[in-house]
């Protein structure tokens, strides 16, 4: 067993959806971001590849490579969950929080855990999400951006006989 710990922050903007865990949330900003800026999800990839030791997000999906404006992160998921896997592991449990001043993520935490453990092939029961806020502190505090740390536990894939 491994444990992988990721970390991401986007900057808010007008005119962007806003997709949290892979579910879009109704807001007047959005996340700003080369890919479709799901600042849950890209911390979801990084704990991954840490725990499997595969480097982190921008080794794997540069923001320099145009084919990945506006991807959707729940792809990028997809795809680090089969590079994990070519590694020989999986995911056991996953337990994230999203830090936000805005907007307020409550009435969203059961739609974005229920997304969250469909993308991971977990059951629900394996997935933890805690939405906080800064208390008007830096810049998420003050509304400007959303950060989100996730840790996960993998496992070694099952022998094959």
């Amino acid at each position: 067993m491994r444990v992988g710990l990721g970390y991401d922050i986007h900057r808010l903007v007008p005119g962007r959806p806003l997709r949290l865990g892979g579910v879009e949330i109704p807001s007047p900003v959005g996340l700003l971001g080369h890919s479709d800026g799901d600042a849950l999800l890209h911390a979801v990839c990084d704990a991954l590849l840490g725990a499997a030791a595969l480097g982190d997000l921008g080794d794997h999906f540069p923001d320099t490579d145009p084919a990945l404006q506006g991807a959707d992160s729940a792809r990028l998921l997809a795809t680090v969950l089969a590079k994990v896997a070519a590694a020989g592991y999986r995911p056991v449990n996953l337990d994230a929080t999203v830090v936000a001043q805005q907007p307020r993520l409550g009435p969203h935490k059961a739609a974005i855990r229920q997304r969250l453990a469909e993308l991971l092939g977990l059951d629900p029961s394996r997935v933890s999400l805690k939405a906080k806020s800064n208390n008007g502190l830096d810049a998420v505090g003050q509304g400007l951006a959303i950060a989100a740390h996730a840790a996960v536990l993998i496992e070694n894939l099952p022998e094959t006989p």
